[in-house]
């Protein structure tokens, strides 16, 4: 079900973050830090998500889609924003 799509779809997306750019190491997402995601039945957008990497907080939009069944993403699409300075992580629910 949706708990099956996000978890799919967060530990996708922490995976290629870390696969595609080698100065992160991203090992927790929020996706919904900024923004209340956008479900569908089969799919995530995520305009205001949230990412940690070497215990550091990035801003980051994806959407992802998976195969009925929640289990093989088919299409992710991510970018990475700006760092999220320490003073505004208990604001957002962000932790060390």
């Amino acid at each position: 079900p949706q708990t099956r799509l996000e978890q799919r779809c967060d530990a996708e997306v922490l995976d290629r973050i870390t696969h595609d750019d080698r100065k992160f190491k991203a090992d927790r997402v929020v996706a919904y830090a900024f923004a209340t995601p956008e479900m569908g039945a089969d799919a995530i957008k995520s305009p205001g998500a949230a990412f940690r990497s070497k215990g550091q907080w990035y801003r980051l939009k994806f959407k992802c889609q998976t195969a009925p069944d929640h289990m093989e993403v088919l299409q992710l699409r991510y970018r990475i924003g700006d760092e999220i300075p320490e003073a505004d992580w208990a604001k957002y629910n962000l932790y060390d």
